[in-house]
């Protein structure tokens, strides 16, 4: 055995091989024991373990010496516990004292927290008759429970309860000293339960474990024990959290053994309790230092990935910090050179270079906020919250173009030019353009004024709002107001909220830079209303003339002069506008387009846009007037143009690919149609392209063959570019392009006629809405308004049941309230004209008739079918038919008035895709038709009437 002496002066070991550390650590207290005293002794715990020699002689010896004074014997016995009256072998009934985190070794001391009152009482009163001797033993762990519950729960156990608990082998552990709930042990020697004697507190009997017998001088076990005590070193090394044990251990070990040093290694490494349990019941020496060498192994692994870690984090931090320390160095220097000032003065400065070149133009009372706001950043700190919101409110003051006004474009001519070239037909609303100019012109400068642009979808409402701003000469900017439902984006948030920003307005004109752009309010009449506010009435200040001039946004807190911008909203219904809102407007009603405003709009811009879009030469393909035609006819009835874009495209997509596998696409070095040419043979090779049989002859008109010529150059530049001159014969080149000549004839312009639309389009979406071309009797002819445009609608009455009596009506076909009472009414009169034209015929007092209106699935609702409903009755009880090609509208009441009705453009547009010659019109509705394009009251026949008796002339006297 190596017989080691340890000093308090903490000598080096005696054997290099077997030295656990050679690492300087400064003595630490916070380990250090309190002094405890006795009558019969008197000794100072300040270290983690005590000598425990066998037999104990060496300790006895060491107190009689200190004793009788001797001071060498002192200074040896210093390091050593001096051991009570009782020996810790003769202990073999002791107090069961429960540990919950980690076994106790031997040599070591642990301090524990008693909360049981009992044992804590039981273990002063073993200390006090100088037997200061209780056996630790660690607590099994059980599934569903950790160590907080294993702490709260053990002491309430008492009895065998406590001892199933707990592990059979422990440590014999002497009471140092008791305060409070804390108690302080140090380890002797293992223990192993025999029975219990006592429950409370649980004291049972033990047995003293001895190492099982070893070989001190085997070369295995020394190999072992070395190979632990070198990885302990390294552990020490890079740990910093064991040097205080290694250092308490060299001062205070007594014989340095091999069981001791598995002990220590378990002891001092970051195991869990059950691998620590484990080596302190280990009695063979050997296996217990391999499974301590295993403990410390991984605790030298640990100790590495604690390493890198913190390295790593130690190298960013440090990264950062150098960095950081850098750019202030930096500031400074440049701050001191005059090169750069600090961030206050920088913004300063910027804020002061905007403000500064229109000062003159500025508000006064602008520029007053301007200049306190700017005192008020000086005196901030950088870092603080205000800072950052006086920065973002400066930022927009100064951005805003504050008296900066746009070269309005006072030419009417040139306007009028702009306008014709965006836009066709649309007369009233270039005419309301023009006179705005013409005004502006007159008094030098130009007033903002709120326009509304009304219409069903596709007519061009927003592309008319664009074009306004390019004849005006103004900047445009665009923002929806479809569903919304907060005020705030209107007005601008309060600056005391988080993430606070101007409204549209001042965000508008900060984009635009002028002070009089034109903006477009899209979807007027969609606006929302929710929990933040009204924003249609807050739209009253920023659209009422009035108002506007001094707007108030709740960001900015500075009134802002808004009278100079034109506004122009849209709006699908006028009537969904709040009534204010619409009191503050001037409505512009955009009807639609009939079919030849149609034809012209989608030659002169659709067609030519989508062409140009899809890359297509207009001398490779043909769209006919015929095709144009029904396609507006079959698929695109409704009012605006924008289906019949969709349409257009979807025929040039499929145009596009045809001629892509053909052959023919843009050469990207010169833009041109080329054909395209094989890389070996120089070869073309064409597909039939069908325009043969579309045409009905092979005849080449002058543009094809024009077009066939510059596909032929193209394609014989490109082929010559990719062959080397100089070693192709001349004669070849020749052959080759007389074959390319040949082979791009094949190439026909596509041709796209009203026989092959369906090819492209699909088949057709609309029919005639003219069901009869002679309507029998019962039905008549009626003029509706939708959304979409106008349309024809048919009123049908016929005979359900005769009998006296059984005079009735019925209704059908989703009626509303409104045209219920409407077809009631009618029914009245129809009665009442019935007994005045014939008294004896009683149809209707007789008869039950059944109204219908088709389709039966679309709701219909409105009070202009009054009259249409009175001439179906009519027609029905006098068995005559009306007059052919007869299309009629107006409300009619009880005395037999015909009242004016709305829509009239679009409901002419209707009778003349329906063929109609004859329509009648309330006499109220005179001068909204004359104000009809002369296009749109072409070949038509119109009636003005104010009491039906004139419709009955019209309808049944001039048939007869």
């Amino acid at each position: 055995m190596l017989k080691v002496l340890a000093r308090c002066n903490s000598r080096p070991w005696l054997r290099p091989q077997l030295r656990l550390a050679d690492v300087p650590v400064p003595a630490s207290p916070l380990f250090r024991v309190p002094r405890a005293r006795d009558n019969t002794s008197r000794y100072s715990l300040r270290r983690f373990f005590c000598s425990d020699s066998t037999d104990g002689s060496d300790s006895v010896e060491s107190a009689r010496r200190v004793e009788e004074g001797d001071e060498a014997a002192g200074s040896k016995s210093s390091s050593a516990i001096v051991p009570t009256m009782v020996r810790p072998e003769d202990c073999l009934t002791v107090i069961a004292l429960p540990l919950t985190h980690r076994p106790l070794f031997p040599g070591f001391y642990m301090p524990i927290y008693v909360k049981n009152e009992k044992l804590r009482a039981a273990l002063e009163d073993s200390k006090k008759r100088q037997a200061p001797y209780t056996g630790a033993f660690l607590v099994k762990d059980e599934e569903g429970t950790d160590g907080s519950e294993i702490e709260k729960n053990i002491y309430d156990l008492k009895g065998k309860d406590l001892l199933n608990r707990l592990h059979e082998v422990g440590t014999l552990a002497q009471i140092t000293s008791i305060q409070g709930d804390q108690v302080v042990l140090i380890g002797h020697r293992r223990l192993r339960i025999t029975e219990m004697v006592g429950e409370d507190p649980l004291t049972v009997k033990v047995d003293h474990l001895k190492e099982k017998p070893y070989d001190k001088d085997d070369d295995i076990l020394k190999a072992t024990s070395f190979e632990v005590i070198s990885t302990l070193r390294d552990v020490l090394k890079t740990s910093h959290l064991w040097r205080d044990h290694a250092q308490t251990y060299t001062q205070h070990i007594g014989d340095f053994t091999y069981p001791r040093v598995a002990d220590f290694g378990a002891a001092i490494s970051g195991a869990n309790k059950s691998q620590c349990q484990q080596v302190l019941e280990e009695l063979d020496v050997h296996k217990r230092l391999k499974l301590t060498l295993e403990l410390v192994k991984k605790e030298m692994e640990i100790s590495k990935i604690q390493e890198s870690i913190a390295k790593a984090i130690e190298e960013k931090i440090s990264g950062e910090q150098r960095r950081y320390l850098l750019n202030e160095q930096l500031k400074a220097i440049k701050k001191e050179l005059g090169l750069e000032t600090d961030d206050k003065t920088a913004l300063s400065a910027k804020f002061r270079e905007r403000i500064d070149p229109k000062k003159e133009k500025i508000p006064a009372h602008v520029l007053q906020v301007i200049e306190e706001e700017l005192t008020k950043l000086q005196l901030l700190e950088a870092s603080s919250s205000e800072f950052n919101v006086t920065r973002n409110y400066l930022d927009w003051l100064t951005a805003l173009p504050w008296g900066e006004y746009s070269n309005e474009n006072f030419d009417v001519t040139q306007a009028q030019k702009i306008l014709d070239e965006d836009h066709y037909g649309l007369t009233d609303v270039k005419e309301r353009i023009l006179e705005f100019i013409a005004v502006g012109r007159l008094r030098g400068t130009s007033q903002g004024k709120i326009i509304c642009l009304s219409g069903p979808p596709g007519v061009g409402k927003t592309s008319i709002g664009r074009s306004i701003a390019r004849a005006l000469n103004r900047k445009f900017y665009r923002f929806s107001v479809g569903g919304l439902s907060d005020v705030a984006e209107i007005k601008g948030h309060r600056r005391t909220y988080i993430g606070a920003m101007p409204g549209k307005m001042v965000q508008c004109l900060k984009s635009v830079g002028t002070a009089n752009p034109l903006v477009l309010i899209d979807e007027i009449d969609k606006l929302g209303r929710g929990h933040a506010g009204d924003p249609a009435s807050a739209m009253l200040e920023l659209l009422d003339p009035e108002q506007n001039a001094n707007f108030l946004d709740h960001y900015l807190d500075v009134t802002i002069d808004l009278s100079k911008v034109l506004f122009v909203c849209t709006a699908n219904v006028v009537e969904m506008i709040p009534n204010p809102l619409l009191d503050r407007m001037e409505v512009i009603s955009i009807a639609g387009y009939i079919t030849d405003e149609k034809l012209h709009i989608a030659r002169d811009y659709l067609e030519k846009t989508t062409r140009e879009a899809c890359g297509i030469k207009p001398e490779l393909v043909e769209v006919t007037d015929a095709a144009i035609l029904a396609l507006i006819e079959n698929y695109c009835r409704e009012a605006g143009v924008r289906n019949l874009q969709k349409q257009i495209e979807k025929i040039y997509r499929k145009i596009a690919l045809h001629l892509v596998r053909q052959g023919v696409y843009p050469d990207p070095a010169v833009g041109e149609a080329t054909v395209q040419s094989d890389e070996v043979k120089t070869e073309l090779v064409f597909e039939s392209a069908g325009a043969e049989s579309a045409h009905g002859s092979t005849d080449k008109t002058e543009s094809e063959n024009a077009v066939e010529a510059e596909i032929v150059n193209a394609s014989v530049d490109q082929t010559s570019t990719s062959i080397n001159e100089s070693d192709t014969p001349k004669d070849t080149l020749e052959a080759e392009k007389n074959q390319t000549t040949e082979a791009a004839k094949k190439v026909e312009k596509v041709l796209v006629d009203s026989s092959n639309l369906a090819d492209y389009v699909g088949k057709p979406v609309f029919h005639a809405e003219r069901i009869y071309d002679q309507t029998p009797v019962g039905v008549v002819m009626g003029l509706a308004w939708t959304a979409m445009g106008g349309s024809t609608l048919y009123i049908e009455t016929t005979q359900v049941e005769q009998g006296e009596g059984k005079g009735a009506i019925n209704l059908t076909g989703q009626l509303g309230d409104v045209m219920k009472e409407s077809a009631q009414i009618a029914y009245t009169v129809a009665r009442a004209i019935l007994l005045e034209k014939d008294p004896e015929n009683q149809f209707f007092a007789n008869s039950k008739v059944h109204l219908h209106v088709p389709a039966g699935a679309t709701p219909k609702d409105g009070p202009s079918a009054g009259c249409t409903m009175v001439t179906s009755l009519l027609s029905l009880a006098m068995n005559k038919p009306v007059k052919t090609d007869l299309a009629m509208t107006g409300e009619v009441t009880l005395t037999r008035k015909i009242l004016p009705i709305g829509g009239v453009k679009e409901k002419t547009i209707a009778a003349r895709r329906s063929e109609v010659k004859t329509i009648v019109f309330p006499s109220a509705n005179r001068r909204d038709y004359d104000e009809l394009a002369p296009n749109v009251k072409e070949g038509l026949e119109v009636h003005f009437v104010e009491d039906y008796s004139q419709i009955y002339e019209l309808a049944f006297c001039e048939n007869e």
